[in-house]
């Protein structure tokens, strides 16, 4: 795919019980700290679930650390080549969930869940006429890239999940339905709570789009639009077949376009979609309000744009 890069991106998640978690994050952040890797880690009860950076020798290390608790020997690293670092500095949190759910009748992914698919697999269920694809992820990642066919989610975070699936419980009783998400965390509740509801045929992609869109095999195929990823890149290209496309257009103009940029009041803040000549014509700010707004950061962040567009 790409050529040897010298950092490396890693994803990674694991559901077991950890009633030494705030201990643990206070000693895994220092580690970090030392090694000089960058990234976000939730450390809760239920698991481990973190998106960190470094370069390679720092990643081999830091794979080996986790590996070294007994809890984690068997642990999935998702890994990604990159430029340089993907995030700006290093995070570890102690929480009460790795995903923040909020059910009242929480789901144990060891105890119910969607059957793994492979890729290989996932891209056969993709074609069966019948399947239903649910889209694991939040709205406006949906936005930039998806399954094709895949249902949109009308949800902006994971804990409005539990009611959208109520609402729509009819079009996916008695039907096989497969669902994805970025690495496959989200899907392990997700799947769960789908049971708990009456879908007795569920699945999940293992691993997420990330593993399928780094399998030899199906390369990406299916896959429209760019993976949205939470780190410093924002989005990386999911599909490595000749049928890459961009499938979401400029908040301004309407143009084809798959860039996002938050907005430049920092009261809005909104993460929207748009082309690098309507980010310096609209002063990168989603509408005329936001851009007289007087905590408006355009000069501030006005370098910030000329490099990314050299």
């Amino acid at each position: 795919m790409d050529d040897q890069k010298n950092y490396r991106v890693l994803l990674y998640y694991k559901y077991v019980d950890m009633l030494d978690y705030e201990e643990y994050a206070e000693a895994h952040l220092q580690y970090c700290k030392d090694l000089g890797l960058r990234g976000r880690i939730i450390v809760a009860p239920e698991g481990l679930n973190g998106t960190v950076s470094g370069t390679i020798e720092q990643t081999e290390a830091y794979m080996e650390y986790v590996k070294s608790d007994p809890r984690f020997s068997d642990m999935d690293f998702k890994i990604d080549e990159a430029e340089g670092h993907a995030f700006k500095k290093i995070f570890v949190r102690p929480k009460k969930e790795i995903v923040t759910w909020r059910l009242e009748d929480d789901v144990n992914p060891n105890d119910i869940g969607g059957e793994y698919l492979t890729p290989k697999e996932f891209h056969e269920a993709l074609q069966e006429e019948e399947t239903v694809v649910i889209d694991g992820r939040n709205d406006y990642e949906y936005e930039i890239g998806h399954f094709r066919n895949a249902i949109k989610p009308e949800v902006g975070t994971s804990r409005e999940f539990p009611e959208w699936i109520e609402e729509n419980i009819d079009h996916f009783k008695g039907k096989k339905v497969i669902t994805y998400c970025t690495g496959g965390i989200r899907c392990e509740k997700l799947t769960g709570i789908l049971k708990q509801k009456g879908v007795d045929d569920v699945y999940q992609l293992h691993g997420g789009i990330v593993n399928y869109s780094q399998d030899e095999e199906v390369k990406g195929h299916l896959f429209d639009g760019k993976c949205y990823v939470f780190d410093e890149r924002i989005s990386i290209r999911a599909n490595h077949t000749e049928e890459d496309v961009v499938i979401s257009s400029c908040h301004h103009c309407g143009k084809t376009e798959d860039r996002y940029i938050n907005c430049s009041n920092p009261e809005c803040n909104l993460q929207y979609v748009c082309c690098t000549d309507c980010e310096e014509n609209h002063q990168a700010a989603c509408c005329e309000e936001c851009r007289v707004h007087p905590r408006n950061r355009w000069p501030e962040i006005r370098t910030t744009y000329a490099a990314s567009v050299k």
